[in-house]
């Protein structure tokens, strides 16, 4: 019982089942004993609602009971002692009137509940209740010293046998601490992030299956894409190269299945469109048991380095090429008035980038004036590439040229780089341009007005910055009225033509020239030789060279080779005059007639054997040891038929 104006108690039994009895209850059993029977079952009820009052109370959580409508029906000792609010405050709207006889758990919430949490705590109650299913919430609950805490309130109903909601049991958790380090979680992983982003690598977080969980700000402004876009199933093959995703593919999920790092290069597509080439290295993140959690990717740009050891092996193959023919004067020689026009003529080219066109005879030095024109320009330091237009085989001189992508004809294994590409901020000396087929010159002037070209296989546009030197021995504009070369070409080529005077229009140069030879080849030989004879440079002179420079430097050698004595002097009866009165190389030509018909009579042997094929392990370049191009060409200059050797 309660006293007047006292705060009432709480339900007697509100762990009871909506069967049970209210304190207070009036009976009128038939007899005495019936009335003692319930009473005795009262009593013990009473009992069983103290015992378990005292273990709910000694809960250490907030644990509270409420009516099926939400009004207060228990709220345990831990609640009373963790917000100060006593059973008097708690229970004192049910004393105030009858109107508002029942304290509303609304009511308490908006008590003990931080001000910018009771409004959304309210209406997540007020959603449950009707409902009559479980449900919880986070709100932040004031303790009686006025500090806010993190709670999670659970609330959950028990219903009668017919399904009706009798009461409503729930607790209130602590979980501060629990709030506390998932925020100082967030610092550090925000922190960490910021630390990420701030990495010029592009670094990526992948699951064990090499899905991608995250990427740094320095990936995402490379690709242009968001993370959601990123972290999406397929996005990998949306920036890797397609010529990379197979032969990545199945090396990279082997390696993910294990647990040691390792490392591959591959394409990343920029947000402009362009790939630029990376390399990746994976190491994996483990738990205190040494299991595999997360991999971690890190990207470092190498574009620039491939792009060097691409131009390294074209310069290392030019310089093979160099190696493989004749040596030409490492240095242009002579003081005539036709040099010296010549010179100052490059003097004036050489710092611009203009096209420059060399013209001249074969063996005059076209390759000389143009490497001269190289090392006077700005272009000096960056890569000069010869490319000789007339010995490449005519289906070949594209590739070679652009460069080709990976399967873009039968044997292009693999992508590679053109001679364009590798003298890319340098020069490109094109020499016997006029032999090239019209479809390459077709190419070749988009390349001239556009400054950009295609790879064989590929439909990009790459930008190339290279200054372009021609070398011809033919009349290019005979060859465009018998319309064998493009005119708009030949316009491109010749905005500065530079014509080599042939040797014999420049006689004064073949003693410096002579004398400079002389003492390159003694000094190769290891001999000691003097002046030369008055006799050779007079028939020097009289020559009429018709292969020039070149020319010349072949006798010399030779003539070299064979000295015993310190004067220096050639052998007369190798050159005789002709009706002019001018000297021929008399045993030369016979000798090269000689040599070109012991080559004929070998090469139609290894045909007969092998039955007029050239290709194949039993073709005749196999027989012979060369590569088949280069039989190919010499079937071709000795006017081999081989299709006579082919069984009928």
């Amino acid at each position: 019982m309660t006293s007047p104006g006292s705060p009432p108690e709480p339900d007697a039994t509100p762990f009871a089942t909506a069967g049970g009895y209210a304190a207070g209850r009036r009976f009128a059993p038939a007899d005495h004993t019936a009335q003692a029977a319930v009473r005795d079952a009262f009593e013990k009820l009473k009992t069983s609602e103290a015992r378990l009052r005292r273990i709910i109370d000694a809960i250490p959580a907030q644990a509270w009971c409420l009516r099926p409508d939400g009004t207060v029906a228990y709220l345990n000792q831990r609640w009373h002692e963790y917000t100060g609010i006593t059973r008097e405050e708690a229970y004192r709207a049910r004393a105030s009137s009858a109107a508002a006889s029942e304290a509303d758990a609304t009511d308490l919430l908006r008590r003990i509940v931080h001000p910018d949490d009771a409004a959304g705590a309210v209406a997540k109650w007020l959603r449950i209740l009707p409902e009559g299913l479980p449900g919880e919430f986070e709100v932040r609950l004031r303790r009686h010293d006025g500090e806010y805490r993190w709670f999670i309130v659970r609330a959950e109903p028990v219903r009668d046998e017919k399904g009706e909601v009798v009461q409503w049991y729930g607790t209130n958790t602590d979980i501060e601490d629990l709030k506390r380090a998932e925020s100082r979680l967030r610092q550090e992983e925000h922190e960490l992030r910021s630390i990420v982003d701030a990495i010029p690598q592009s670094i990526t977080v992948l699951g064990t299956d090499g899905s991608t969980l995250y990427a740094n700000r320095s990936l995402l402004d490379y690709t242009g894409l968001t993370m959601d876009e990123v972290v999406a199933p397929g996005s990998r093959s949306r920036i890797l190269h397609p010529d990379d995703v197979e032969r990545l593919k199945d090396e990279r999920q082997r390696a993910l299945c294990g647990d040691a790092p390792f490392e591959n290069e591959q394409r990343l597509l920029r947000r402009d469109g362009q790939y630029r080439w990376f390399l990746v290295r994976y190491s994996p993140v483990r738990d205190p048991g040494g299991r595999v959690l997360r991999w971690y990717a890190t990207g470092t740009d190498i574009h620039d380095r491939k792009q060097v050891e691409e131009r390294v092996r074209n310069e290392n193959l030019a310089l093979r090429e160099e190696l493989d023919r004749s040596s030409m004067l490492e240095e242009i020689v002579g003081s005539s008035e036709g040099l010296r026009r010549v010179l100052s003529q490059v003097s004036k080219v050489a710092g611009t980038d203009s096209t420059v066109l060399v013209l001249g005879e074969t063996g005059t030095g076209k390759e000389l004036i143009a490497r001269a024109i190289h090392k006077r320009s700005r272009r000096a330091a960056e890569p000069f590439i010869r490319v000789n237009c007339a010995a490449i085989p005519s289906s070949l001189v594209t590739s070679e040229l652009f460069g080709h992508e990976r399967g873009a004809f039968t044997g292009a294994v693999q992508r590679r780089l053109g001679r364009f590409e590798a003298a890319n901020g340098g020069t490109i000396l094109l020499d016997e341009i006029g032999d090239l087929s019209m479809e390459t010159q077709v190419a070749l002037l988009r390349v001239l007005q556009e400054r950009e070209f295609e790879r064989i296989g590929s439909s990009r546009p790459i930008p190339v910055d290279v200054r372009v030197v021609a070398a011809t021995n033919r009349n290019l504009e005979a060859a465009v009225a018998a319309g064998s070369f493009r005119q708009e070409l030949f316009y491109r080529l010749n905005v500065f033509p530079i014509r080599i005077p042939p040797l014999r229009e420049r006689r004064d140069d073949i003693p410096l020239i002579a004398q400079y030879l002389i003492e390159r080849y003694a000094k190769r030989a290891r001999k000691r030789l003097g002046a030369i004879s008055k006799r050779t440079l007079d028939v020097f002179t009289a020559y009429d060279w018709p292969g020039n420079v070149r020319e010349l430097q072949n006798v010399i050698e030779r003539a070299v080779i064979l000295s015993d004595a310190e004067t220096f002097v050639v052998d007369e009866s190798w050159l005789r005059r002709d009706a002019r009165g001018g000297l021929l190389p008399e045993r030369t030509a016979s000798l090269a007639c000689t040599l070109a018909e012991r080559e004929r009579e070998i090469i139609e042997a290894a045909l007969a054997d092998s039955r007029g094929r050239v290709s194949g392990p039993s073709g005749a370049a196999a027989r012979l040891g060369v590569p088949r191009q280069t039989l190919e060409s010499k079937i071709r200059v000795l006017n081999i038929n081989r299709h006579r050797f082919q069984p009928g």
